[in-house]
């Protein structure tokens, strides 16, 4: 069973609140300045994201966008958190090949690539929030990120536990071995995705 803000593995979806439901037109704002900034993102990268230009792209005065997140830092957190949201509802219940009905390698290929664009959209936020914190592991999010890694491992007859193989799947994924392969390497986010999902399907390909 399935409950409003947990996961059918019983993990909690990060961006579910607990706290009083905001008014409907604070609601709206927050929406509107949060699409507003992911749009900034997918069309000129993070560093575009500034107060002013979000407040330019939502129509609104930057007044609004400080008095609704305070700062950049805490508008970039904010973004963070809506988008590993949308993330978790999209892998869980949203359309194929990300969301159940496709072919459970082809949903970890999608998996992959939208976790990927996710951490290089908000690199600078995941690198500061504790990439070297030894007990990262254990958040909910990447809790939630790797049980489902596990069970389309599962799903493509891997047997017996599968914990060593799904963190050394989403090991290239994570934000520090990321920013490695795009500043050191100078791999593209692109490359990268295509070098990841060529490793998983190689190996998932060795196995039958």
């Amino acid at each position: 069973m399935t409950f409003p803000g947990s996961s059918p593995i019983g993990l909690p979806v990060v961006g579910g609140s607990t706290l009083s439901p905001e008014r409907a037109d604070a609601a709206r704002n927050r929406r509107l300045l949060l699409a507003a900034a992911q749009s900034l993102i997918d069309d000129q990268g993070a560093a575009a994201v500034t107060m002013d230009a979000v407040a330019r792209a939502a129509g609104v005065g930057k007044g609004t966008v400080f008095r609704r997140f305070g700062n950049r830092t805490g508008l970039m957190h904010a973004l963070l958190d809506h988008s590993e949201s949308d993330l978790q509802q999209a892998f869980l219940s949203g359309p194929m090949p990300l969301g159940p009905g496709a072919h459970p390698l082809d949903r970890l290929a999608a998996y992959g690539r939208a976790r990927l664009k996710m951490n290089v959209d908000h690199l600078d936020v995941l690198l500061e929030a504790g990439s070297d914190d030894p007990d990262r592991f254990s958040h909910p999010v990447w809790a939630m990120s790797t049980q489902h890694v596990k069970i389309l491992l599962g799903e493509l007859g891997f047997r017996h536990r599968l914990d060593v193989l799904a963190y050394a799947i989403q090991a290239p994924l994570d934000a520090i071995t990321v920013r490695h392969l795009l500043d050191v390497v100078g791999l593209t986010r692109e490359q990268i995705a295509d070098d990841w999902e060529s490793m998983v399907r190689t190996l998932v390909a060795g196995t039958h």
